[in-house]
């Protein structure tokens, strides 16, 4: 007799077209935080807030802590991901017992997007509130986006998941492309005069987006149920439970701990070149608005257009070597940010095209190829240990570019400070055996690697 729902393991890597559409939404949706929030105007924004309420040094005063306006951004960019660090594996341990994944999606994704809407209040010298709804928005944001990957293994096998991987980051690059463009318009025809309410709309405006196209996957992705079992209990509970159950079995997979380190150390650098372009075009180099909006857009659809390419050539010559490629890619990048000269809009252009062709792939495959390393029916709790460092999260980068900038006071040497993160990662990377690797968590290694 046909039993009335299949096991568990049989829709893993099964799934319709309008379920991966759904999937590639999410990205289109919270891509909007990561561009607009993260990206182009919060750290600007959120650096003239602070400077309006610094004292007569320069300093602002948070937690018994002071430190220079300017580090401000960073600084609580640090924070919400060292706080991650405890919330995201535990989400992720969560998203795997729970019978309904959607709705832990939903939860994350309104908590963010409502505390992004919150940035309306951030005037005057209120750099305090800025700096704690960019917390919750953060913190809500990877969350969320732990829950959305855990998704990929059961819609995409093996073969596929580099090409669905690529095609949801290029999503995300349109999608947060496209209200990046909306904003750049207002930016362009604004007035120098209205810039800080444009810039404090902007952000609103991202909450907005990242509310209205969560609708979709909401909508059109289905809930299977946990290989692990249900929770039995509270989900909560189980969750804290299961997280020591992940730690402690992550010494069985020792291959995939170790491309997990390499992937947290360079990808912590490219989220904080992403985090923090926009802070460094103002600051150290001069340009305004009018210069930053365009070229951070252009970032995006080219980005879009390097997710595309670069899955192309993962698929000729493997994820693993591609991603290796374009951290070398990155690491010419920085030495030429460190030497751009000040108010030369052409050569920021230019370097922020080479950031956009290598941006996309790098996340897209990085993404792809970590999927392929994670025991099944545990994608969430691995899943949350990768978000620590993955879309808009980064922690170490941060912190030494904050402090780099607070020892020395120049954003030059902030910025050529993290090329110690891709030197390290590229190392590690290719030391993992990715076949053995993927052989050694159960999984079947892809054609080409």
């Amino acid at each position: 007799m046909t039993p009335a729902h299949p096991h568990p393991e049989e829709s893993y890597g099964a799934s319709t077209k309008r379920e991966r559409v759904g999937w590639y939404f999410y990205d289109w949706a919270n891509s909007a935080f990561s561009t607009t929030v993260v990206t182009a105007f919060l750290g600007p924004y959120l650096t003239a807030i602070a400077e309006n309420g610094a004292d007569a040094a320069g300093d602002v005063h948070l937690l018994g802590l002071s430190f220079k306006a300017g580090a401000l951004f960073a600084y609580t960019t640090s924070l919400s991901v060292a706080l991650q660090v405890l919330l995201l594996p535990v989400v992720g341990a969560i998203a795997d017992r729970a019978a309904k994944k959607k709705f832990w999606l939903a939860l994350f994704a309104y908590i963010g997007a409502a505390a992004t809407c919150g940035l309306v209040f951030l005037t005057g010298e209120r750099y305090a509130l800025g700096a704690a709804l960019f917390l919750v928005a953060n913190l809500s944001f990877g969350a969320s986006v732990v829950v959305y990957n855990s998704f990929l293994p059961q819609i995409a096998d093996e073969n596929e998941r580099d090409g669905v991987s690529s095609r949801g980051w290029a999503a995300g690059y349109l999608g947060g492309g496209l209200l990046l463009l909306l904003n750049v318009i207002v930016v362009l025809i604004g007035g120098e005069e209205n810039q800080g309410d444009i810039a404090r709309w902007s952000l609103v405006s991202a909450g907005v987006w990242w509310a209205l196209f969560t609708t979709f996957p909401l909508l059109w992705l289905r809930n299977r149920p946990p290989l692990a079992g249900e929770a039995r209990g509270s989900v909560l509970i189980d969750g804290f439970k299961q997280l020591g159950h992940t730690l402690k079995g992550l010494k069985a997979y020792p291959l995939t701990l170790s491309f997990l380190i390499a992937f947290l150390i360079y990808n912590d650098g490219i989220q904080t070149v992403i985090a923090m372009a926009g802070t460094y075009g103002s600051e150290q180099l001069g340009f305004d608005n009018t210069v930053l909006m365009p070229t951070i857009l252009m970032v995006q659809f080219l980005a879009f257009a390097g997710a595309m390419l670069l899955g192309r050539l993962a698929k000729k010559y493997g994820a693993w070597r591609t991603v290796l490629g374009s951290l070398v890619g990155w690491t010419f990048i920085l030495v030429a940010a460190y030497f751009l000269p000040y108010g030369d809009a052409v050569p920021f252009v230019v370097l922020g095209g080479a950031i956009g062709l290598v941006l996309g792939g790098s996340q897209a495959l990085s993404r792809s190829l970590f999927s392929q390393l994670i025991p099944k029916g545990k994608e969430g709790e691995y899943f949350g240990l990768y978000e620590i460092s993955d879309k808009g999260t980064s922690w170490f980068g941060p912190l030494l570019f904050g402090l780099a900038y607070d020892l020395t006071g120049s954003y030059r040497v902030a910025i050529i400070s993290l090329i110690v993160f891709f030197g390290i990662g590229f190392v590690l990377l290719l030391r993992v055996p990715m076949a053995r690797a993927i052989a050694a968590a159960g999984n079947t290694p892809p054609d080409r690697l």
